[in-house]
């Protein structure tokens, strides 16, 4: 009954065109991964790019703009709830400028973690060098808005942080350095540990109001149910989700710490993992038809170079699909996802 609720009232939520009031928040501000890079992979070398078609084909004027979707990304979706502009802009996009990255801006690199580690598997852009462009982004603010104006930006921005997922999938399960050192309690908690430094930095410089992202239900991305295949089951990799949940709930409890210690800090823990899973087990219930493959290519493996203009296999509507391509949801995933979090956890700040 619990969960006819939970579908019922979600969906009620995205179709009432009124429900977002007047936003108290400044300006949409972002680090991660490829789930909010919106192209800053572009302007860098690395083959983690996806700015090419067929990439985009449901974002305005279908452009490939270096999302990894078939269209709008969460926080194009948040800052629009948030009565911002409905598009994030990528910091190193030269298109635009600090009179466009003022009220929204992102500087995510697909296939980047916490660990920079994982961030040299494909040459991306370390979480620690976005911070480095944050501080750069400061001071042209302070430029183009004047020092007082642009430190009440600062404080009253929304500042996302979206990754984990590839510190595992990428780095520890695939590369032999990290699970060398570390069992995989271990390397949680040093996940953690630099999670609660960027975001004891962040406060430093002024952040004030930040969503902590948890991890999605990884063991049930199209890659990794293709693998479990090949080790004879049909399924969704457990063992995968079980240590999503357990670093989402090590991220939680970090954000209860941080509140606790850092002064006029407002930490939320925005969790995807639940209702990705809802969406997972129960598809026709949001009109999707297929969960376990993606809509691009085949959908068991392809993501990246590999999801190209000319697979005939690729789907033809990608809003009966969860995932876009093996690794990444689809615009209509993202967009249920970033009504369920702003419902649900970012409405404090609204």
């Amino acid at each position: 009954m619990a969960y006819v609720v939970f579908v019922l009232c979600l969906l009620s939520f995205l179709s009432s065109p009124n429900t977002i009031a007047q936003a108290r928040v400044s300006s949409i501000i972002v680090f991660g991964d490829s789930s909010v890079d919106a192209g800053n992979n572009n302007f860098i070398p690395t083959i983690a790019r996806s700015n090419f078609f067929p990439y985009g084909r449901d974002f305005a004027g279908g452009k490939a703009t270096g999302r990894f979707s078939n269209g709008r990304i969460p926080t194009d979706f948040i800052s629009e709830a948030f009565g911002l502009k409905p598009i994030v802009p990528a910091y190193l996009d030269p298109a635009y400028n600090i009179s466009d990255f003022a009220t929204r801006v992102t500087f995510a690199s697909a296939g980047t973690g916490y660990d920079n580690a994982t961030s040299d598997v494909l040459s991306v852009i370390s979480l620690w060098k976005q911070l480095e462009y944050y501080k750069e982004y400061q001071a042209k603010l302070r430029a183009y808005q004047g020092s007082a104006t642009a430190n009440q930006t600062i404080t009253e921005a929304l500042y996302l942080m979206s990754l984990g997922t590839n510190d595992f999938l990428e780095n520890y399960y695939t590369m032999p350095g990290r699970s060398s050192q570390y069992n995989i309690q271990q390397y949680q908690d040093f996940l953690i540990g630099i999670a609660g430094r960027f975001i004891e930095k962040l406060h430093g410089l002024g952040a004030r109001k930040i969503s902590l992202g948890g991890l999605p239900p990884m063991g049930c991305l199209p890659l990794e149910r293709t693998r479990n295949v090949f080790r004879g089951k049909d399924d969704c990799v457990e063992s995968y989700n079980n240590v999503a949940v357990e670093f989402n709930n090590k991220l939680n409890a970090l954000t209860v710490k941080l509140n606790k210690e850092l002064p006029e800090l407002e930490l939320v823990f925005s969790n995807p993992f639940n209702v990705l899973m809802y969406m997972i087990k129960k598809p026709s219930l949001y009109g999707f038809d297929v969960t376990s493959t993606a809509c691009c290519a085949t959908g068991m493996f392809e993501m990246g170079y590999a999801c190209n203009r000319n697979n005939m296999f690729t789907c033809t509507n990608a809003n009966k699909y969860i995932f876009w391509d093996s690794f990444h949801p689809t615009q209509k995933t993202n967009q249920i996802v970033a009504a369920y979090m702003v419902k649900n956890v970012l409405s404090k700040f609204l």
